[in-house]
């Protein structure tokens, strides 16, 4: 079995939801008692958070480029970073380690192709809905994308920012999430992607008339699964 490294706390809760799905894949195909190997450096997510703020992302990857370093030095086969947005510095992290990346829009890709989305709703942090480092993987891949307007995309990002990453679950906040996933689903969208680890302690399949595709559940058995090499 691989050894993975977890790049978590960004932020928490939904470090812990990669753990619980690793290990629950990890159980599911080999049975018995078996469990993961996990080597997991949980980042105070304050400052990072902060320099996303400011667009300071060369600060992130100087962060995050040392426990990527560390987790490799301390022996893990490949890395995993728990972060949606962050993988926008992903690149950079790869050029100063030697062990790969396992992208989360990549698999998330594998995953829309495989149940034949041609055009999915993409949901997250006004980074990863606005910018090319994320979409862009999934164009590259024969999958057009659609976001909501502006207003909604400052909405969902301050659900994120205000609420999820603080713990907190709003029954008008998941309101919101689903009137957007309805609103474009109706422009001729397929399914939806909650591209923040965080969304999708908000929006269940259950909410919604689409498909959803939950990049943590996918990132979390992509891993479990190259580990064990399946």
């Amino acid at each position: 079995m691989k050894t993975i490294g977890l790049l978590g706390g960004m932020n928490w809760e939904s470090t812990v939801t990669y753990y619980q799905i690793i290990n629950e894949v990890v159980k599911k195909e080999l049975g018995g008692l078996h469990s993961a190997k996990i080597l997991l450096y949980s980042v105070d997510f304050y400052p990072i958070e902060k320099y996303q703020a400011n667009g300071e992302w060369d600060k992130i990857a100087d962060i995050l480029s040392i426990e990527a370093k560390n987790l490799q030095k301390a022996g893990a086969d490949f890395i995993v970073i728990c972060a949606n947005t962050t993988h926008k510095i992903a690149p950079e992290i790869q050029k100063r380690i030697d062990i790969p990346i396992i992208h989360i829009a990549e698999a998330t890709a594998e995953v829309l192709k495989q149940s034949n989305i041609e055009k999915v709703i993409l949901l997250g942090t006004k980074y990863t809905m606005t910018e090319d480092f994320y979409k862009n993987k999934l164009i590259d891949n024969g999958i057009s994308v659609v976001v909501p307007d502006n207003s909604s995309i400052e909405a969902l990002n301050n659900i994120i920012y205000q609420e999820l990453c603080l713990g907190v679950i709003s029954q008008e906040s998941k309101q919101k999430c689903v009137s957007i996933i309805e609103e474009l689903s109706r422009k001729g969208a397929q399914g939806v992607i909650l591209g923040c680890t965080e969304i999708g302690l908000l929006v269940k399949q259950e909410d919604v008339s689409i498909p959803v595709f939950d990049t943590t559940e996918i990132h979390a058995t992509k891993a479990a699964l190259l580990a064990i090499d399946k």
